[in-house]
């Protein structure tokens, strides 16, 4: 098969995958509530807490940060419990023995989980703005928009790390969800990183959702996001990277041990 022709049927492989995703996780009962309540809840509580002040700089900067944060909560939450929902329906092995790559087969279904966390991101500026009066002020949409989908994409990649690192546990889902309430602080969601310790910074900075928040930030305040955006593009392929060294790490072994549904 020639080059073009392989890139193609990947491409196609990805598009394919990534709708069929979109679709399951859309079908289950628990993800559609979790998708349209659980964001609205804790925008709900941000724009309480924010709207002592009245300034409408600092209720966007509220209503940017819990979109953020309810993409985050998708990721974090859903994606440790991705291989467990293949396991479970009987699905891993066809996964593994597929002539595609582990780690290929493994990234629409991280991304499709992302992409449904346009959703919170979409409803919560919306709800800030019906509900509690808050502008949606953005002097670059264009740009806006760029941000957005980058830091997306970014956190998907943490989210396909996550699936992969902790598929030989059998309470990957209480992981992940262990994780979503550190996030929320770490990456600067709602909290200025200035009022932690010296080096929680070093730990942020690590993350992609806190250059990808501050990069959607500057971008709706008509600053250059660029860098803050690059940091969050280049994280994310490294965290893409970790998944995939690791991905063959644990099939190596799950194939050795012969534990790959864990009995």
């Amino acid at each position: 098969m020639s080059g073009r022709r392989r890139v193609r049927s990947v491409l196609r492989m990805l598009a394919v995958a990534w709708w069929l995703q979109c679709k399951i996780i859309a079908a289950s009962t628990f993800n559609g509530f979790f998708q349209v309540v659980w964001p609205l809840f804790f925008a709900t509580s941000a724009f309480l807490v924010y709207r002592v002040s009245a300034t409408p700089d600092v209720m966007l900067y509220a209503a940017l940060g819990a979109s953020m944060m309810g993409v985050w909560s998708t990721i974090a939450t859903t994606a440790s419990n991705a291989l467990q929902r293949e396991r479970m329906i009987g699905t891993l092995e066809l996964l593994v023995s597929s002539p595609t790559p582990f780690a290929l087969a493994m990234v629409p279904i991280t991304v499709a989980m992302a992409s449904l966390g346009l959703y919170s991101l979409v409803a919560t500026l919306l709800w800030g703005w019906l509900a509690f009066g808050i502008p949606l002020q953005v002097n670059d949409p264009v740009t806006f928009a760029v941000c957005v989908v980058c830091s997306i994409l970014s956190m998907a990649m943490v989210g396909f790390m996550l699936s992969v690192s902790v598929v030989r546990y059998r309470t990957a889902w209480a992981l992940g969800n262990m994780l979503e309430y550190p996030g929320w602080l770490l990456c600067g969601f709602l909290v200025p990183l200035s009022m932690f310790p010296d080096w929680v910074a070093g730990i942020s900075y690590a993350l992609p959702p806190t250059w990808g928040v501050r990069a959607v930030r500057q971008a709706a305040a008509g600053e250059s996001p660029w860098g803050s955006l690059g940091v969050c593009v280049a994280l994310g392929a490294c965290y893409a990277a970790v998944a995939v060294l690791l991905a063959e790490t644990v099939l190596r072994s799950a194939r050795r041990h012969a534990s790959l549904q864990l009995t």
